[in-house]
């Protein structure tokens, strides 16, 4: 089985993949402003939306790299937001002659503290939101979309994540879990050294999900990447700062 994705547009390919908990759709506005230009895939990563029932034996960057991949005919624009971000990271060092330019979008290469790593949540949130899937299911992602938003931000960003993330009914349990060990497991410090493929780092100032020192990191250990900060946007630069991003987006993938 595959996953589900759609395609608009022509010219370059660009993928654009979505993060932990929710589904292609969150990119709708993007999407459709792309493909004016470009040849724009957009997929529902295993477990998620429309691919809701199917979850691939390993549930990595790496097999839901493959998975997307297959939905390309050629090398594209790997734009990747969250823990589709780990995704993109994953294509870039794998399959470097399939990812022509890297976008890396409220990424981080760790979503753990640590002690040498300051930039990212405590341990102790992503057991708690593990434990509470089994007992307060709505409530437990009610309150990781509220992580995602910045103080003083446009409610209408945060009703959006959400009118996306149960559009297509809720996520299986399963695919959470899956998505939750991945987020705790990962740590990708160490191989950004490896991707040399041009990228950009676009993450909003006030990001409380992956702070912005992660940002930073990741445009200093990429050896081709500059970094784009958004002032005053949280988790979702694409969906608080659209023109901004798509404006940023552009100028990167024409050079």
């Amino acid at each position: 089985m595959s996953i589900y994705y759609e395609q608009s547009g022509y010219g370059p390919d660009v993928v654009l993949v979505h993060g932990w908990g929710s589904h292609g759709g969150v990119w709708a506005d993007i999407a459709r402003e792309l493909s004016m230009d470009f040849r724009v895939t957009v997929p529902d990563l295993p477990g998620h939306g429309r691919s809701r029932d199917y979850l691939p034996p390993a549930y990595t960057p790496e097999a839901l790299a493959e998975e997307t991949g297959r939905g390309l005919s050629g090398p594209a624009v790997w734009v990747g937001w969250s823990m589709g971000g780990l995704v993109a990271l994953a294509a870039a060092q794998r399959r470097p002659q399939a990812v022509t330019r890297l976008v890396l979008v409220g990424a981080t290469p760790k979503y753990v503290q640590s002690t040498d790593w300051p930039h990212a949540l405590s341990p102790m949130v992503l057991e708690q939101f593990a434990r509470n899937l089994e007992q307060d299911y709505v409530g437990t992602l009610e309150r990781f979309l509220t992580l995602q938003m910045a103080a003083g931000e446009d409610r209408a960003v945060l009703r959006r994540l959400r009118d996306e993330m149960f559009r297509y009914g809720e996520p299986p349990t399963a695919a959470l879990q899956a998505g939750l060990r991945l987020l705790k497991e990962e740590d990708r410090r160490a191989m950004l050294s490896q991707v040399a493929t041009p990228a950009l780092v676009i993450h909003g100032g006030r990001d409380r999900l992956a702070p912005v020192g992660a940002a930073r990191f990741l445009a200093e250990h990429l050896p081709r990447a500059r970094l784009e900060i958004v002032a005053g946007a949280g988790h979702a630069p694409f969906l608080s700062h659209p023109a901004l991003f798509l404006e940023k987006l552009k100028g990167f993938i024409h050079g």
